[in-house]
């Protein structure tokens, strides 16, 4: 499925790919995969999983299609940024 081709190409986005790019990524997978949270907001010594967590909550409203279109669109633009810049 194209998801899955994506899901596989974001994994070769360039080191320069920006941690907000890569927190809406995240976001955007994990409602794609799991649906919305299902889990306690992590601590504040843990500064990396709570952002990764804000990251999926902020997308909780999107059905799991609307996710996945989203996730693919992202890698797209990101895959071009990358090829523009190159």
């Amino acid at each position: 499925e194209e998801f899955e081709e994506y899901a596989e190409k974001a994994k070769t986005l360039p080191e320069n790919t920006t941690n907000d790019d890569k927190l809406i990524l995240y976001g955007l997978f994990k409602q794609a995969t799991v649906g919305p949270v299902n889990t306690r907001r992590p601590g504040m010594f843990n500064m990396k999983e709570k952002y990764k967590w804000d990251a999926w909550k902020a997308v909780e409203g999107k059905s799991k299609e609307e996710a996945m279109n989203d996730y693919i669109t992202k890698v797209k633009q990101l895959q071009e940024a990358a090829a523009a810049s190159s």
